[in-house]
């Protein structure tokens, strides 16, 4: 029994197609229904022949497929002209109105068919549209393992070369944990989004905590969001490590952030930094920081002050979930 409704279930709901023996069985439901439905109408009107059968044919044809729906129209309009239930038995104008009737049920099959072919496509391109994404994160999981890996042999062997010269180590030192923790924080936040407070510990922490200030509230950030400021904030840190605050013994940074309604506002702040000379032509980073936002309704605005870099961050917060 339990397999009987679950077959049903599927052919209900366009899975799968229902076996021939429950397709015809459910047509001959649908039209014993229909022809108990002509029979109380015939207390009130007794030509009604063949509209109680309109529904038979949809229900059938949406379950069974077009061959049952055929099928059932055509039993549908025998039994309107064979089986009588008042004393005016077939005449002409009965086989006009058969004709009218097999036109629109043709039509109705027409349509259902056509509604379900639509719906099994649709159900195949879901169906694959998952199996790829499945397989995209499978890579992207095995990229990452052999990427962390790789940044490992990395550090591993230049804290070796450099084992002798620790001013250099020290400097190089930050920014390799600082790439490393990015990497591995963008796969976790891709899942569930993270605290924006977190995030920039995360990304600011290996330049030493003494080097920057954080001011605002906590706010979780939604996976895409949190993605995008997470590689905006690594390329600010990591401007800030090569010709920014981070480069210098007494440069400070300090980060904050607003919220209005569903705008988020942040403002990058650096001080006591090395002067700014000229500024070169924008790279891959400088177009990161313009373009990234835009998907969030958003914009950025880095200014060279004398004092250091200011960029301000501003964009719409996405409902979480």
């Amino acid at each position: 029994m339990q397999k009987l409704i679950e077959e049903f279930r599927k052919g209900w709901q366009g899975e799968a197609p229902p076996s021939p023996a429950l397709g015809i069985a459910f047509a001959v439901a649908c039209l014993l229904v229909a022809t108990l439905a002509r029979w109380g109408l015939a207390h009130v009107r007794p030509d009604v022949y063949f509209t109680p059968y309109f529904p038979a044919v949809f229900f059938a044809a949406a379950f069974g497929g077009l061959r049952i729906g055929i099928i059932t129209a055509l039993v549908g309009g025998i039994l309107g002209v064979v089986v009588n239930f008042s004393d005016v038995f077939a005449d002409r104008s009965r086989f006009t109105l058969l004709t009218l009737y097999w036109c629109v049920s043709a039509l109705t099959i027409w349509g259902v068919e056509h509604y379900r072919t639509m719906l099994t496509e649709q159900r195949r391109i879901s169906k694959r549209l998952i199996e790829e994404e499945d397989y995209r994160k499978l890579l992207v999981d095995e990229l990452q393992h052999r990427l962390k890996n790789k940044l490992s042999t990395v550090h591993a062997v230049l804290h070796q070369v450099l084992h002798d010269e620790p001013q250099v180590w020290a400097r190089i030192d930050p920014r390799l944990r600082s790439l490393a923790t990015t990497d591995d924080l963008i796969s976790q936040i891709d899942k569930a989004g993270c605290d924006i407070r977190d995030l920039l510990i995360a990304e600011l922490g290996p330049y030493g905590h003494v080097r920057f200030t954080l001011n605002g509230d906590r706010l979780f950030l939604p996976p895409k969001l949190a993605v995008t400021l997470s590689l905006m904030f690594h390329e600010l840190a990591t401007n800030a490590g090569k010709y920014g605050a981070f480069s210098s013994p007494r440069g400070l940074l300090q980060v904050s952030w607003t919220v209005s309604g569903d705008r988020l506002t942040i403002t990058w702040d650096e001080t006591e930094g090395p002067s700014i000379g000229k500024v070169s032509a924008p790279g891959f980073g400088t177009k990161l920081l313009k373009s990234a936002l835009s998907a969030f309704d958003g914009k950025t605005e880095v200014s060279y002050l004398a004092t250091g870099l200011h960029c301000i961050m501003q964009c719409r917060i996405p409902p979480s979930g």
